[in-house]
């Protein structure tokens, strides 16, 4: 399978059914009345002899929440921002450095909706020039790249679960070399990956 810039574009026409971190807990009832805060995260493709890699953060040890994850670039939808690409592009510009005007927009994802209560959608676009790495301080304590040839591959996806606010989760992890990647970044990959292999 060709991971080019055309097969990308297919697979976001293809991925059209939300997902949410309750998928694997149907019978988890949602909170009444909960209010949904609309987020944008960056799937940052970044073009490779072999493809495109995707460009992913791993969050700092200091952070009051979700310390040390593995994270898209993005974050919530400010009011200054027109939408939720606008908040992705300019949160990747503040997390790690990546220029607003270095981005082409390909398409949105399905949003993500997670346990916190954030509406996230997924805003995937080409980096279309080479950047400075400038990970935010206090923020971001690394960035690297996984091959989407990788994440693309249902194989290297499964299911864990832990305790959390006295429940058992489940979730999907695609763990890669030293990097735990799981959540709803996970499961936001998962859709990418299954709107690729149709």
């Amino acid at each position: 399978m060709t991971l080019d810039r055309a097969a990308v574009v297919a697979a976001i026409a293809r991925c059209t059914q939300p997902s949410s971190d309750f998928d694997l807990h149907p019978e988890s009832a949602r909170p009444e009345g909960r209010a949904l805060k609309p987020a944008g995260v960056l799937v940052a493709l970044e073009p490779t002899s072999a493809g495109f890699d995707v460009i992913l953060t791993k969050r700092s040890s200091a952070l009051k929440n979700h310390a040390g994850q593995i994270a898209f670039a993005g974050g919530r939808q400010d009011p200054e921002d027109a939408d939720v690409t606008a908040a992705a592009l300019r949160e990747a510009h503040e997390e790690i450095g990546l220029p607003l005007s270095h981005v082409d927009v390909l398409g949105l994802l399905p949003a993500h909706e997670t346990v916190t209560r954030y509406d996230a959608t997924p805003v995937v676009g080409i980096v279309t020039k080479p950047f400075t790495e400038m990970p935010e301080a206090g923020e971001v304590a690394e960035v690297f790249r996984v091959p989407l040839t990788f994440l693309a591959n249902p194989a290297h996806y499964r299911i864990e679960g832990r305790r959390w606010q006295r429940a058992r989760r489940a979730f999907y992890v695609c763990p890669y070399g030293p990097y735990y990647i799981w959540g709803a970044t996970a499961r936001m990959l998962h859709t990418l990956a299954t709107g690729l292999q149709r």
